[in-house]
């Protein structure tokens, strides 16, 4: 069997035909099958889609833009991290779905049937215990919690994570790519059947909770909250904050999040912006009137990551590759901490490789500032 199983590739060239280029020199290895890629939305994305599908013509191509790209050397920007997988250890399938607003139970069962028959036809190994799935989603959409809970109906019990585009923190407007082309409000679902041990996760830092606040007006829709406490939202979480509004910021949400206790559980609900029109909030995931949203302190923002990491490694053995959805907001706490070399060591230990996402997905929910991924191992699944 030839010894690659996945290949990492990395290319900060700014021309899309350049990156193209370098990405296939470094991918360009036998039985590469798929390529999954991430990129900076700086990139003009027609001219890259068109030299993409042109440059890896024979192989099929996924991906989505990012708000930071993830490879083994620590974070990067305004890049393209792809990684290519080997027919020999993997089977995979990708669907693209085109708007995510009208995808129901019915597209959900269609969806899986056609991935497993697609992975199935490749005749490598049983699907059952041997796969996962992984979403792409448009991350300025506010269908995610919709679309994931829907797909999460008929995914018969296999793991599923994934991660919601973004575009260098402009939010303005996010893709996912599928063939040659770039899409909005769209989704990808891919299904990657495997001879290799893996184990989809997530982890997150949250430490205590202080004080709460009551979601007193607000519109789902659009994920935006009107009052906390029946004031002002923006000026509601400056106070609790001691701060003044104009100093809001998208790093002081990712100090100071907000999160809902659902199951014994908090779950970090991201503030996205303010608008100032009326100070209300905008948020990644889903609030609606009535909600409690918590202040919360965080802990250390590796130790929950690394625990996880070295407590799998003890199971499964050295990883091939730990492929991650990793919140920006996690990002933007570890830049202004100055703590990058940590993520660098860790990154490189692990084989870790992906995005900075404006949300993560796990089997079904939407969460926000968590680091979520598949741990897959060196060694064959027994």
């Amino acid at each position: 069997m030839s010894t690659i199983k996945t290949i990492t590739a990395v290319s900060n060239a700014t021309d899309p035909f350049l990156a193209s280029q370098e990405l296939y020199q470094q991918l360009n290895q036998d039985n590469i099958c798929f390529v999954l890629f991430y990129c900076s939305s700086t990139y003009a994305l027609d001219a890259l889609a068109q030299t993409m599908e042109e440059t890896f013509k024979e192989t099929k191509i996924v991906g989505c833009t990012t708000a930071g790209e993830v490879t083994q050397q620590g974070y990067e920007q305004h890049s393209i991290v792809a990684i290519g997988f080997s027919s020999e250890y993997f089977a995979i399938s990708a669907k693209l779905i085109e708007t995510m607003e009208k995808f129901d139970t019915i597209n959900a069962q269609s969806t899986i049937n056609e991935l497993v028959e697609e992975c199935q036809s490749k005749d490598l190994t049983t699907i059952k215990n041997n796969s996962f799935l992984l979403t792409l989603l448009d991350g300025l959409s506010s269908n995610e919690e919709q679309f994931l809970v829907t797909l999460n109906s008929a995914t018969r019990g296999i793991p599923h994570f994934g991660g919601s585009a973004g575009d260098d923190i402009n939010l303005a407007k996010t893709h996912v790519y599928y063939q040659g082309s770039f899409y909005q409000n769209a989704a990808i679902v891919i299904m990657i059947n495997t001879t290799l041990s893996f184990e989809v996760f997530n982890c997150h830092h949250i430490a205590l909770p202080t004080e709460k606040l009551v979601v007193t007006a607000a519109d789902a829709d659009s994920r935006t909250v009107y009052e906390l406490n029946a004031e002002p939202a923006a000026l509601e979480y400056a106070k609790l904050l001691n701060m003044e509004l104009k100093d809001l910021s998208p790093e002081v949400f990712s100090l100071n999040p907000l999160a809902v206790k659902v199951g014994g559980h908090y779950y970090i609900r991201s503030i996205q912006k303010v608008n100032e029109a009326d100070l209300s909030l905008t948020f990644y995931c889903a609030v609606d009137v009535g909600i409690v949203l918590t202040a919360v302190e965080m802990g250390d923002i590796f130790d929950p990551v690394t625990d996880r990491l070295d407590e799998i490694s003890q199971r499964y053995g050295k990883p091939e590759l730990v492929l991650t959805c990793d919140c920006f907001l996690r990002r933007l706490e570890i830049e202004q901490k100055g703590l990058e070399k940590q993520v660098q060591r860790l990154n490189a230990k692990y084989n870790i490789a992906g995005f900075n996402t404006y949300g993560e997905h796990i089997n079904g929910t939407h969460l926000n500032q968590t680091f979520t991924g598949v741990y897959i191992a060196g060694g064959i699944n027994e």
